[in-house]
């Protein structure tokens, strides 16, 4: 599968590897990206140096570089597709911030 070039016991390493070439990230933010991208969460993340390069947050750890990198190389088409089949972060979003994902995917198509 695309990022998983990393052995079975190396979640853990991985994840330090992440928080170390991006220091603004908590652990269990980083856990979820390797979680769910494996390496390819250094790809999706690239030249970001602060959290704030991210864009957006739409809550819940999901941020518009995230987003972005859904509809161009997952073919993410509505924030019911990243929130619940790509993700499961609808069970921490509340329904102002699912509207505005969605609205923000709107405004990308």
């Amino acid at each position: 599968m695309p990022g998983g070039d990393f052995p079975v016991n190396g979640v853990s390493d991985l994840i330090l590897d992440l928080l170390r070439d991006y220091p603004f990230l908590s652990e269990k933010w980083a856990a979820r990206l390797v979680k769910a991208y494996g390496r390819e969460a250094f790809e999706m993340l690239g030249s970001v140096r602060s959290e704030d390069d991210l864009g957006i947050n739409f809550g819940a750890t999901l941020t518009q570089k995230e987003v972005e990198w859904l509809i161009r190389e997952e073919f993410a088409t509505s924030a019911e597709d990243i929130l619940w089949r790509r993700s499961k972060l609808g069970l921490r979003m509340g329904a102002l911030q699912v509207k505005n994902l969605q609205n923000f995917i709107a405004s990308q198509t």
